[in-house]
């Protein structure tokens, strides 16, 4: 699902006011970037991530040196509702690094980052991961549940930390690496998946979860036309929903993995059916939910794949 773009339209009519805010503040708040503590330590690097998901990531990786701002932090958050403030657009005027996802999901950061004239460093998911739209289909820019796209950022994000602070620099690479240590562990967990679930169906109501459902060695067995519209907040036609239905009243498909944070009357239809059917369905989500870091947080999506499989 990608961030619709009419809350940037709000952000950018307070933009002036934010950046007279800023130049009305002392110059040592206008030099956060480059600034010590009045003990003489570093300050904490800035960051600032379009989710909480790339948010929890720089906080694995930089530790108490940064200071981590997620502009979308509430996993019950509509995304489609999401409208940018003063406070983010203060908070990006003021980063020195900027994680968004890229591919058209979260435009807004790109919008905020132009308006504000920024110099922070932007590292861009999508771009890191090297993945590409197919010729004959969209990009899946929902990059953070492919756990090689999660390594490679992190990797990134030590690196420009290591530039910002070359005397932790060895902390950062060293954190990174206990992090991907952790992916690794789902990794082998979603291969595992693959070998005795390799060539089943799955449902979907987005492309959200795609990229963990392939490496788990599902197929997925919605129609595109479904899971485009859905993703998109166009209608569904009478026939693509009948197909869709089809899957879960013919027992085409073994679970229903379901986007709860952006729900509606088609998707809940699509649930409806599965449950009634006796299909199992996982719930998942584009943010943290409360009380979890990101290699919790898709542990919780494996075992629950995992359960529903059987």
């Amino acid at each position: 699902m990608r961030w619709r773009k009419t809350g940037t339209v709000g952000a950018g009519l307070m933009l002036a006011g934010v950046l007279a805010l800023s130049a009305c503040g002392s110059s040592d708040d206008g030099a956060s970037k480059d600034a010590t503590s009045s003990g003489g330590q570093s300050a904490p690097i800035g960051i600032v991530a379009s989710t909480n998901v790339w948010g929890d990531v720089a906080k694995q990786v930089g530790g108490d040196a940064v200071e981590v701002t997620s502009i979308i932090s509430d996993p019950d958050q509509d995304p489609h509702s999401y409208e940018a403030d003063a406070n983010t657009a203060l908070a990006i005027s003021k980063a020195s690094i900027v994680i968004e996802n890229g591919g058209g999901y979260d435009d807004f950061v790109d919008q905020l980052l132009d308006a504000n004239s920024s110099d922070a460093t932007v590292l861009n998911a999508v771009d890191i991961s090297g993945k590409t739209a197919p010729a004959d289909g969209e990009l899946n820019e929902h990059v953070w549940y492919d756990f090689p796209t999660v390594q490679k950022v992190a990797d990134e994000i030590a690196a420009e930390l290591g530039k910002a602070d070359p005397d932790d620099a060895a902390t950062f690479t060293s954190n990174a690496s206990a992090f991907k240590d952790k992916v690794d562990g789902l990794i082998s967990e979603t291969d595992d998946l693959k070998s005795s679930h390799a060539g089943e169906g799955v449902g979907i109501t987005e492309p959200v979860p795609l990229y963990l459902t392939e490496a788990a060695g599902l197929v997925n067995k919605t129609p595109e036309a479904f899971s485009e519209a859905i993703e998109e907040g166009e209608d569904v036609s009478a026939a693509t929903l009948k197909e869709t239905l089809d899957l879960y009243t013919n027992h085409e498909v073994k679970v229903l993995v379901y986007n709860e944070q952006t729900s509606g009357p088609i998707t809940e239809q699509i649930e409806k059916a599965a449950k009634k059917a006796g299909i199992p369905v996982v719930p998942v989500t584009e943010t943290l939910p409360s009380g979890l870091d990101y290699v919790g947080w898709m542990q919780q999506n494996i075992d629950a794949l995992r359960s529903a499989l059987g």
